[in-house]
């Protein structure tokens, strides 16, 4: 028997939670949010607001750093790590205060502890301060998030290893920076600790960076990671580490052409995450996880357990938090207004933050192609675009995939300067339904990066019809 019965309990409070007990209790419902850590989840505390804050930081240093290239005198630029550190715990501590403030409200109990299942609609809670409470409700929400993966290769265990969390704990710039994973997170740190002032060596198992991206946007990255004199190795395959010489570390990598041994200073995992799922005992409630450990939902976040719901990371598939908050979305629409919303159809853009960003949307070419789709690509190197070149913002390029029939937009890639920013313009005309000729024929003002739009989709006008 529980100790308390509620109108629904929230398990964990990422993007999502934050909004959704609120809501909640608005609407009168008695409400129970459990948290085992740091309020405001993953994004608050250890992704988006800290990462994007150090991210500032190592932009200055490089930009400092070109100064001449603009014809300003500027002496030599060194970076105080700590200083960094600091400034982004404080951004941190505010985010997690306004959180906190917008959990102030009638008919919600927050419950700090770590949630178990012990039946379908029941959960056991440790409690932080001691001693454990059994609640239970209607409707459970699970918002548990995700965890950096382990390394777990040989010697893993014997040597210290940084994470995506512990990184951005240090107060000394690192000599050589060993980054395993070319994913956003390894390709993020990595650059920005190579403009902090560190060496850095990207490793990479498969055969180029980015998988999920097209061919030609991972291999401008790798050309923009090499250019900012990263080194990028692909098909090196970590197989141990073990202590070198003066405190140093040894990381040997499988390679096409046999071993190879690195050495570093410090060593940075970034090989994807896991989900929280097993403190949760889901068996116990009968809820059904993929291969992954991910816990299934279908379109509407329901999980195999009528009336409990996932969101967030913890269910799989994208983890960006702006797809938590659409989630929030989609479980506020549903549970408090009672509607039919759906994540059936959605487009999910993103963008990553490496210098310059990469803001993506929609289809890939070779998404579009695996479909069999008619399509039509065009792309245009920035170095085409008039304010690109006047700002000596030039790397990369803007890409885009139309239906060839419909003329619709499927999808697009932008890696330049405000790449995010970009994309997001191309999103909304894909929200709109809108013709790739309506892009190409409107009037953006001068000089901004949106002006490059018009060249770039005025290119279908010169490119044949490709399908496969």
């Amino acid at each position: 028997m529980a100790d308390e019965d509620y109108d629904a309990i929230v398990i964990g409070t990422s993007q999502g939670g934050r909004f959704l007990p609120a809501e909640l209790a608005k609407a009168g419902r008695k409400v129970a949010l459990v948290e085992r850590g740091r309020l405001g989840g993953v994004c608050v505390n250890t992704g988006c607001t800290p990462t994007k804050t150090m991210v500032a930081s190592a932009r200055l240093a490089h930009q400092a750093r070109r100064g001449a290239e603009y014809g300003v005198r500027i002496g030599p630029v060194s970076v105080d790590l700590a200083a960094v550190r600091e400034r982004k715990r404080a951004m941190v501590a505010g985010a997690r205060q306004n959180y906190a403030s917008r959990l102030a409200q009638d008919g919600l109990d927050l419950i700090e502890g770590e949630a178990h299942f012990t039946g379908p609609k029941t959960v056991e809670i440790a409690l932080t301060e001691g001693g454990t409470r059994q609640i239970s409700a209607p409707v459970v929400v699970i918002d548990a998030g995700t965890r950096p993966r382990p390394l777990a290769i040989t010697g893993a265990d014997e040597v210290p290893l940084l994470d995506s969390t512990s990184i951005m704990e240090l107060d000394e710039v690192p000599e050589h920076l060993i980054v395993v994973g070319g994913g956003y997170i390894g390709l993020e740190f990595g650059q920005m600790f190579r403009r902090f002032g560190s060496e850095v060596t990207i490793v990479q198992s498969a055969a180029r960076l980015m998988t999920i991206e097209d061919e030609d946007v991972s291999d401008e990255v790798a050309a923009i990671m090499r250019d900012d004199g990263i080194a990028v190795l692909t098909s090196s395959r970590p197989v141990r580490v073990e202590r070198g010489d003066g405190g140093h570390l040894r990381l040997t990598v499988r390679t096409e052409d046999g071993e190879r041994q690195l050495e570093g200073t410090h060593l940075l995992s970034a090989i994807g995450r896991v989900p929280n799922t097993e403190a949760l005992t889901p068996e116990a409630a009968g809820i059904r996880l993929d291969d992954r450990g991910f816990i299934e939902v279908d379109e509407y976040l329901e999980t195999s357990v009528p009336g409990v719901y996932a969101m967030g990371d913890i269910k799989g598939g994208p983890a960006f938090t702006h797809l938590s908050y659409d989630d929030y979305r989609i479980l506020h629409a549903n549970l408090i207004e009672h509607g039919k919303a759906s994540t059936r159809d959605r487009i999910v853009p993103y963008t990553m933050f490496i210098d310059p960003p990469l803001g993506r949307a929609g289809m890939t070419e070779r998404e579009a192609r695996a479909q069999g789709r008619a399509i039509r690509v065009a792309k245009l190197p920035m170095s085409a675009v008039i304010r690109a070149i006047e700002t000596g913002e030039t790397r990369g390029f803007m890409k885009a995939v139309v239906d060839a029939d419909s003329g619709q937009i499927l999808g697009c890639a932008v890696l330049g300067s405000e790449g995010g920013e970009i994309m997001s313009m191309i999103q909304v005309a894909m929200l709109g339904k809108l013709a790739h000729t309506a892009m190409a024929d409107a009037i953006f003002a001068h000089p901004l990066l949106a002006e490059g739009l018009n060249s770039l989709f005025a290119m279908f006008d010169d490119h044949e019809v490709v399908s496969e």
